[in-house]
């Protein structure tokens, strides 16, 4: 299983074990939990330039 970086918090995860993820401008963006999530959504352009 391949291991993704949340982008909010910097967790390293496993992928297939993320507690959500998220579209944006083409790509999946994987969290550690509903609250890294819930942070993307509402500002998703802050967090996908890490």
């Amino acid at each position: 299983m391949a291991t993704v970086k949340d982008v909010v918090c910097g967790m390293e995860i496993e992928q297939g074990s993320a507690a959500g993820s998220s579209q944006h401008a083409g790509a999946t963006y994987y969290f550690c939990s509903a609250g890294c999530k819930k942070a993307f959504d509402k500002e998703p352009a802050k967090y996908a330039r890490r």
